[in-house]
């Protein structure tokens, strides 16, 4: 059985690029970090309840804040590099809630102008503490 020209164009195209499509819906940006105090929070004020047990939580940037819609969100977050190489811990993906917005967070981040701004353990559990700022892969 032959295929139609138009088939064969389609299927032409899917073999060239379809691998190089990614099917991850993931976003990439940049991550500092900020430390204590966390409170209040633009998001939930002085409730200590918002905290995660983990520890795991951040302050929004400007780009995913949205009104504050962003706040008890979850992502998926992961270092892909930083300025320091080899500063990235290998294969670790954190699972962090959004309960501030980075633009006026109690605690200033280690750089402005990031995606997400990790509290002071979920930055630790991805990258070395002594760098400003990483380059992310985050998905909610």
């Amino acid at each position: 059985m032959q295929l139609k020209p138009e088939l064969r164009l389609i299927w032409l195209f899917l073999s060239l690029i379809g691998p190089q499509l990614r099917l991850s819906r993931a976003d990439i940006g940049t991550a500092s970090s900020y430390s204590p105090p966390y409170t209040p929070t633009a998001c939930y004020g002085n409730d200590y309840s918002q905290f995660p047990t983990s520890n795991l939580f951040a302050a929004a940037g400007e780009g995913i804040w949205d009104n504050g819609a962003a706040c008890g969100r979850q992502y998926l977050v992961r270092c892909i590099s930083a300025p320091v190489p080899r500063s990235c811990v290998p294969g670790q993906t954190i699972q962090i809630k959004i309960v501030d917005r980075a633009l006026t967070s109690a605690s200033r981040p280690s750089r402005d102008g990031s995606s997400i701004v990790l509290s002071a353990t979920a930055f630790q559990t991805i990258a070395d503490p002594a760098v400003d700022y990483l380059n992310i892969e985050y998905k909610q």
